[in-house]
């Protein structure tokens, strides 16, 4: 092998290297909310980024976090479609955050309030609930919701406004005010 390409392929490892350290954890969590399941959801990661280290680092490295969420969305409908079925979001979700200092009480308040907002969510549209989860919760652009939906921008800002009114119309209004409060 010649010295250049040694050099290449050791440039290309530490770009998938940092891409991985970035990235994992929020594909995974993306992943599973069309999953429904962690491990299949680390399959689809691992998937992706077995990709994105067959691509040319120059094709994907100017638009890496929309490249990867689109491969990780592509492939966890495969693997849907595979099965022919669709699920919603799992509750694992709230199992997998941090634990904190919180007290009992406030943490069961925590996990009545994530019910909430889950079996809220899970009452949007499919379309509205994915544009969401991208948008507040892994921090994507409109530009970038639309590049890994394959939706106008236009049609995803209809889509969020839409769904956060339909989110405000079917939330508590004491869960609204601490959300509205907290931001």
């Amino acid at each position: 092998m010649a010295k250049s390409d040694q050099t290449r392929m050791t440039i290309q490892e530490d770009f998938v290297k940092q891409a991985l350290a970035e990235y994992e954890s929020p594909l995974i969590g993306y992943a599973v909310g069309f999953l429904h399941d962690v491990d299949r959801a680390r399959d689809v990661v691992q998937d992706t980024f077995i990709r994105l280290h067959q691509q040319d680092m120059e094709k994907v490295s100017g638009g890496l976090k929309t490249w990867l969420f689109t491969v990780c969305r592509n492939r966890a409908l495969d693997v849907l479609r595979k099965e022919k079925r669709i699920v919603s979001l799992e509750e694992e979700k709230l199992a997998q955050m941090p634990a904190s200092r919180r007290t009992p009480i406030e943490r069961v308040d925590l996990e009545e309030r994530v019910s909430q907002l889950k079996e809220s969510l899970n009452r949007l549209s499919e379309n509205q609930r994915e544009v969401i989860l991208l948008k507040f919760e892994q921090g994507l652009s409109y530009e970038e919701i639309a590049e890994v939906t394959q939706l106008s921008s236009s049609n995803v800002g209809f889509l969020l406004h839409t769904g956060l009114k339909r989110l405000r119309s079917l939330l508590p209004a004491d869960l609204l005010q601490n959300l509205s409060s907290s931001q």
